[in-house]
């Protein structure tokens, strides 16, 4: 399942892919592959990419039911 809440809020925080992935320590295609759902990042990952985009995990990485 896409990551559209981490995306809209990379976007918010005028970043690009290349740009969080540099502020968090990965490359851009591991920045890419996150957003479509197609890669399942560490929880170290998720807590440096929540830091980065001032948001909460439950902000970007829990699905609302």
């Amino acid at each position: 399942m896409k990551n559209i809440k981490m995306k809209m809020a990379r976007v918010e925080k005028d970043l690009s892919q290349e740009e969080l992935a540099k502020i968090v320590g990965v490359s851009r295609q591991t920045i890419g592959l996150i957003e479509l759902g197609k890669y399942n990042p560490s929880l170290s990952l998720c807590l440096s990419i929540c830091k980065a985009l001032s948001k909460t995990l439950d902000q970007l990485f829990w699905e609302a039911q």
